[in-house]
């Protein structure tokens, strides 16, 4: 038997749904074993579920952790949007509110200090300053399932392009991380090289099915949960939903077999 990279289960409400997949993948003993957790969920501007991730995804997450570890929680985010800072977003989506129920830090990842690292071989980033509070403890993707018109998906590792700061990635335009959009398949590549999710959650209960930023729902929503500690393998799984083929999506075919494997029994 193959490993156990993704765990998809039908949507039955977020608590039990998330708690089925982190179950099935033993999630909740690699919690016991953290002292910090990261929640980085999609909010890439103000705009609601399933644009961004329901706060209600992030609370059922907070809750499965809080029953499986002692681990200090912050929720994480630098959104995307060059007209709102993260704080304001925070406040709009209720996560500011979510936050203050449940006891758990946010943090505006746009504005930490950071730390320089270098990789020569890279095409795109050579160089790149990402926050280092992300660097210590686990770092959970939680992204929403759509297509994107640019990366073709924006699943685990497309979501983490929230963790560059403006101050180095704005060039103009009306995105704070539009450095990466000349060369977005393999700026997500790259990136996802010098820091990936530890454990990656997509929230596939809708789905976006043309952009990333509205636009057509899949119909019928895809009604599914998809959990995997392998983000190559999450985000082809969460691909195949959207009607892709893993394979036509540039950083997920850049990722496997380097960062991750779309299939257990595929290596290269």
């Amino acid at each position: 038997m193959p490993e156990l990279k993704v765990s998809m289960q039908p949507f039955a409400g977020y608590p039990a749904t998330l708690a089925a997949c982190l179950d099935e993948i033993g999630a909740d003993m690699v919690f016991r074993r953290r002292r910090l957790i990261w929640i980085k969920p999609n909010l890439v501007n103000d705009s609601p579920f399933p644009v961004t991730s329901d706060p209600e995804m992030i609370r059922a997450l907070v809750e499965y952790v809080r029953e499986n570890s002692r681990a200090r929680i912050i929720i994480a985010e630098g959104c995307g949007d060059s007209g709102m800072e993260t704080r304001e977003v925070f406040e709009s989506l209720g996560y500011d509110r979510l936050a203050g129920e449940l006891g758990v830090e946010l943090v505006d990842l746009n504005h930490e200090p950071l730390k320089r690292l270098r990789n020569p071989e890279f095409q795109v980033l050579p160089e790149i300053y990402l926050p280092k509070s992300i660097f210590s403890g686990m770092l959970i993707s939680v992204p929403v399932l759509k297509r994107h018109s640019l990366a073709g998906v924006t699943l685990a590792m497309k979501n983490l392009m929230g963790l560059a700061p403006p101050k180095h990635y704005q060039q103009g335009g009306s995105w704070k991380k539009s450095y990466f959009h000349s060369r977005m398949q393999r700026s997500i590549f790259e990136l996802n090289c010098y820091r990936k999710p530890d454990l990656s959650i997509v929230d596939a209960r809708v789905g976006l099915a043309q952009y990333h930023l509205g636009g057509a729902e899949c119909s019928p929503p895809v009604q599914k949960m998809i959990a995997g500690f392998d983000p190559v393998a999450v985000d082809a799984a969460g691909a195949e939903l959207l009607g892709l083929s893993w394979k036509d999506v540039g950083h997920i075919r850049m990722a496997h077999g380097v960062l991750g494997n779309a299939r257990p029994d595929e290596k290269s």
